[in-house]
């Protein structure tokens, strides 16, 4: 994954730094790192449903139990990196790639304004 036309995140090089420093701690403290990480997780698949930044809390529950296990370690890197290749291919993109989103997510929009119109969907709640 280190590789120069791939190169690790640095959140990856800091998670290995820091991975040696907790081990040398008390197992009540791991204990602790553990679950707080599988407790983030829950709530972030929950958010995936439900209204929330579910893409903020899954990595960082992932980086609590990257601590303790190695299998959320390599799926947290499999994900940052994954999510590095997304941003650099959404910068990537073309002005008339960029105007066509925008065309679509205006046209999204007046549709669910019409609809809402034509079915007489309330837009705000009533107090």
């Amino acid at each position: 994954m280190g590789t120069p036309s791939n190169p690790e995140p640095s959140l990856i090089t800091k998670l290995k730094q820091r991975k040696e420093v907790h081990r040398e701690k008390g197992r009540i403290y791991r204990a602790a790192f553990v679950v707080a990480g599988a407790t983030l997780v829950l709530a972030g698949l929950a958010m995936l449903v439900l209204p929330g930044p579910a893409f903020i809390v899954i990595p960082i529950g992932l980086a609590l139990l990257a601590l303790e296990f190695t299998w959320a370690e390599q799926l947290l890197d499999r994900s940052l990196v994954e999510a590095d290749k997304a941003k650099r291919k959404a910068q990537d993109t073309s002005p008339r790639q960029r105007i066509l989103t925008g065309i679509a997510i205006a046209c999204g929009v007046a549709a669910f304004a019409a609809l809402a119109i034509l079915y007489d969907i309330p837009l705000l709640p009533v107090l």
